[in-house]
């Protein structure tokens, strides 16, 4: 089985200093993988991971490259039109990481650099929100997460947004955290989910009982443990792992 995954989207899916893929997201696919081979009875599954960047991970999937991305992919109707998806695995939201003092609202940002990561949704929830509010400002899509934290902490940038789980944990691990700070505001509301070849409804049908049982026997929380360490699933979180541990 080839699990794609991303190198630049911690603490969903990542690379470790060793070289090692990891992350949330990536940990419910080995899950997956696991629960594939038992329903199977294969006595053991041969798994790949491949690394697929943000701007061509659902192409890789499209195209045979990879069988399950494993990565923060938010669930969208146009993208259903190419993919199939899992499931839910996460609730998450845009934000804004901005220098201190820098950044009471939006329209401050009126006239100034905005980083992005390149093909994600949160680029286009940008362009409309910054159209619908007549705010004129130059967005620069990036290659990936740490370019848009270092860049906004040099001052090449005014401003940084992603989901709100990825710029905490980028903040959290930034030597200059103290002169950067992450906007309370929600710009969206995103459900991730596991995208997975279109029209395989076997694979499907053995991704998600898989996640069910994970939900329904609360062994994802310890999951979400290695990736969130002390902080905890909120409401929104909890609610997704009750409201989809569906019956056997």
């Amino acid at each position: 089985m080839r699990l794609g995954f991303r190198i630049d989207a911690p603490p969903y899916s990542y690379r470790t200093a060793n070289g090692d893929p990891a992350g949330y997201i990536v940990d419910l696919c080995r899950e997956v993988a696991a629960g594939v081979k038992n329903a199977q009875g294969l006595a053991s599954l041969k798994i790949d991971y491949v690394e697929v960047p943000s701007t061509a991970r659902l192409e890789a999937l499209r195209d045979g490259k990879i069988d399950i991305l494993c990565d923060p992919t938010s669930m969208t109707m146009s993208r259903r039109a190419v993919v199939d998806f899992s499931l839910p695995t996460f609730i998450d939201g845009a934000g804004v990481l901005h220098r201190v003092n820098e950044f009471n609202r939006l329209e401050d940002l009126r006239g100034r650099k905005i980083g992005v990561l390149g093909g994600t949704t949160t680029e286009e929830v940008l362009k409309t929100t910054l159209a619908q509010l007549g705010i004129a400002a130059e967005i620069i899509p990036m290659q990936a997460h740490p370019d848009g934290v270092r860049n906004l902490s040099a001052g090449k940038i005014d401003a940084y947004f992603a989901d709100r789980g990825i710029l905490n944990y980028h903040l959290r691990s930034s030597q200059n955290r103290s002169g950067m700070k992450l906007s309370d505001q929600y710009f969206t509301f995103e459900t991730y989910a596991l995208a997975l070849p279109r029209g395989d409804e076997k694979l499907r049908l053995l991704v998600d009982a898989t996640l069910a049982e994970l939900y329904r026997t609360d062994r994802v929380k310890e999951i979400y443990a290695r990736s969130f360490g002390s902080f905890p699933p909120d409401q929104f979180i909890r609610a997704l792992f009750v409201i989809n541990g569906v019956p056997k």
